[in-house]
């Protein structure tokens, strides 16, 4: 791959999502973004640019891929009478159209001339938002079909970068990506790591893993607490002294000489289930 890819784009179109994800992916491969004239794509072609964002139609001795379509709007001043509707069919209104579109070739002067009152101006939607005029509304132009943006390039510049781009652009992820940088490696192998009493517990899970090894004590199980842990049993023992020392009726001996060793008071005398390892185990 090339050590830079230089992307012009024309105004109304902005690529910084893109340039985001291909820096994100691609951090080896420097990105330079070049703002253009709406006219000047073949000139930036013929110069540093590697691609262009451009607006049909583009020369035909280019590649090109479609992208989307612009909403074309019909831009007025805040107080028109058509500023009322949501859409407007200039084919059945009188209003004076200064500039039909689909793209003025002076935005800045069509929109100087229509805040001024003098009529109203037909352009792609993306371009009335980035002249933020705040005199001026848009509305949608009924039965336009809009304006294309496309991607294009010179067919001798085509590379595995530009390829590259192209698949970013239209949304591919990294790992269906046609290049090797993006092809997922093998995963490093996850070291062993301790369990609480010191034990090697494979692949890091501490004493959570889902065969077996170190899992914790069924509350629903036979009521043999020594593959609970040490913190399990020490709690049992404290707890059948203490309730030996009150004299409790119902004490941990009296529900364990009848066959059902560890369960009843000697599951109540454990405080929670028992914490797992170290942090790395978690």
């Amino acid at each position: 791959m090339t050590e830079a890819l230089t992307i012009a784009f024309v105004p109304g179109v902005s690529p910084a999502k893109w340039a985001r994800v291909w820096r994100e992916r691609f951090p080896d491969v420097e990105l330079r973004l070049r703002p253009i004239g709406a006219h000047e794509v073949d000139d930036a072609l013929a110069g540093e640019a590697d691609m262009v964002f451009a607006r049909e139609p583009v020369s035909d001795v280019h590649d090109a891929i479609p992208l989307w379509t612009e909403t074309a709007v019909v831009a007025m001043p805040k107080d028109s009478p058509l500023a009322e509707h949501t859409e407007v069919d200039l084919a059945t209104t009188d209003a004076h159209v200064v500039d039909a579109g689909p793209v003025p070739a002076d935005v800045d002067a069509t929109l100087n001339l229509v805040e001024a009152n003098v009529g109203v101006a037909v352009l792609p939607q993306s371009l009335f938002r980035a002249a933020s005029r705040k005199d001026l509304v848009a509305r949608t132009l009924a039965g336009a079909p809009g304006t294309r943006i496309l991607l294009a390039w010179r067919r001798e510049d085509a590379s595995e970068t530009t390829e590259e781009f192209i698949g970013v652009v239209r949304g591919r992820t990294a790992n269906s990506s046609r290049g090797g940088q993006e092809q997922p490696g093998p995963r490093p192998p996850v070291p062993d790591r301790r369990a609480s009493d010191g034990t090697a517990v494979p692949g890091g899970r501490g004493t959570d893993r889902a065969d077996g090894t170190g899992s914790r004590p069924s509350t629903a199980g036979s009521g043999s607490t020594s593959g609970s842990g040490s913190r399990g049993g020490k709690a049992t023992a404290a707890n059948s002294r203490t309730t030996a020392k009150r004299g409790a009726t119902k004490g941990t001996s009296g529900k364990t000489g009848g066959g059902k060793a560890g369960r009843g008071k000697t599951q109540r005398g454990m405080k929670g289930k028992p914490k797992r390892g170290s942090k790395g185990n978690r």
